[in-house]
Order: C-alpha cells, then sequence, then structure tokens
C-alpha cells in the first residue's frame, strides 16, 4: 500500500463493499470514512478531505456503505442512508477489516462521518470506545446516533455550515448530549454541502487540525 489509493474490497455484514485507501509512508493513522445521503466513495468532497489528511501523513479509507443494487434501490427510495444501525454495522465491520490488514493493524483509528454517516460513525465509536481515538463530522446528523451519543468517548468534533440553520439546531442538541472531549465548529460562509469557495478547504483543515495529534498518539 502506499500514498496513491489502491481499490480494495471489505466483506462487511455479509456483503463485498468497495474501497479505496491510501497510506502515505511513515502514516502513524487512519481515517475512515463514512458517507451518507445517498453518497459513496467516490464523493469528491469526501475525497477532497481526504487528499487533505493525506498530505497531513494520515492514511485514508473510503469505502461504500451499500452494495451498488442497495446504491440504487436507495437512489429512488432513501431507504438505506436513514438506516444508521445498517451503516454503523457496515463501518463497524470496516474497522474490523483494517485490525486483519499487516500494515494497517499498527495505526490509530479515526473516523469522519458527512451527513447520515456522521450518526454511524458516532455509533461506531460508541461500540469500539477502546479503538476509536477521534471522530469528525462535517456537514453531519450526529443527532440521528440518538442514545449512542452518551456512549462515545473518542473526542469528537462537529464541522457545520455557519449558514446551515437548521443542521446547526441539530448538532447543538447532539452536542448536548455528548460526554466526552467536543468542539461545534461553525465555517463561515458555508451551507450544508460546503460548496463555496473555499469552505471546504477550512472544514479539512480543522479535521487535520483534530486528527493529527490524536492519532499520532502511541
Amino acid at each position: 500500500m502506499n500514498a496513491q489509493p489502491d481499490e480494495i474490497e471489505i466483506t462487511s455484514d455479509v456483503v463485498p463493499l468497495r474501497g479505496s485507501i491510501a497510506l502515505p509512508q511513515g502514516a502513524r493513522g487512519i481515517v475512515v470514512f463514512a458517507h451518507g445521503s445517498g453518497s459513496s466513495r467516490l464523493s469528491p468532497r469526501n475525497q477532497d478531505v481526504a487528499s487533505t489528511l493525506q498530505r497531513a501523513g494520515l492514511a485514508t479509507l473510503l469505502f461504500d456503505l451499500l452494495t451498488a443494487e442497495e446504491h440504487e434501490h436507495d437512489s429512488l427510495t432513501a431507504e438505506y442512508r436513514f438506516n444508521i444501525p445498517l451503516l454503523a454495522r457496515r463501518l463497524v465491520g470496516a474497522i474490523d477489516w483494517v485490525h486483519r490488514q499487516p500494515e494497517l493493524a499498527r495505526l490509530s483509528i479515526g473516523l469522519f462521518g458527512a451527513s447520515t454517516g456522521a450518526a454511524a460513525a458516532l455509533c461506531a465509536a460508541a461500540e469500539r470506545p477502546d479503538e476509536i481515538r477521534a471522530v469528525v463530522s462535517r456537514g453531519g446528523r450526529p443527532d440521528l446516533a440518538r442514545d449512542a451519543l452518551r456512549l462515545v468517548k473518542a473526542p469528537t468534533l462537529l464541522i457545520v455550515g455557519a449558514l446551515d440553520f437548521e443542521v446547526i439546531r441539530l448538532n447543538r442538541q447532539a452536542a448536548a448530549q455528548l460526554a466526552c472531549e467536543h468542539r461545534l465548529v461553525l465555517v463561515s460562509g458555508a451551507t450544508h454541502l460546503f460548496e463555496e469557495p473555499g469552505t471546504l478547504e477550512q472544514a479539512a483543515a480543522l479535521a487535520v487540525d483534530w486528527f493529527a495529534p490524536r492519532l499520532g498518539e502511541q
């Protein structure tokens, strides 16, 4: 494995899921991405964030939480994107896959969730409190993690666009239930998808600042 992403396949929840992994030389941590709301490992926004993390010396794993058939069905019905237990179960399966890889097993693990994937990330962090070292949510729906929020031990950063008013409200509600170290940051001028110039770069820089010291610890 190297800094250039390699295509892989992960079996999680008894289904094969496509992924892309990059392992920069000397990496001491890996960030596993959880997409949401009908997205996939090909999400350009998450790929941009992953590239920023890689330049900071962190390995990244982007993978599809749904099979191709499920993704097609979800694009018509939105049936799976809000099935947080399913998404979290598959994310935990990806965490287990990381532990089984000789080149990755030594790495500290962080989770990066976007949209409904943020809820899946927090549920996975609650299920694996001794394994997950940090969580970052970008434009996420952490409120959908519900009762799992109070069980999260990993330091958690919630990044929300300052113009994404309803999601700000939901993130504040979720933050009030977190007993772990946490912070809510609003990115000026950003709406839900961080499409405004420079806003995604700000979110990626915040993620690096959160992950780097926490995943670098042994």
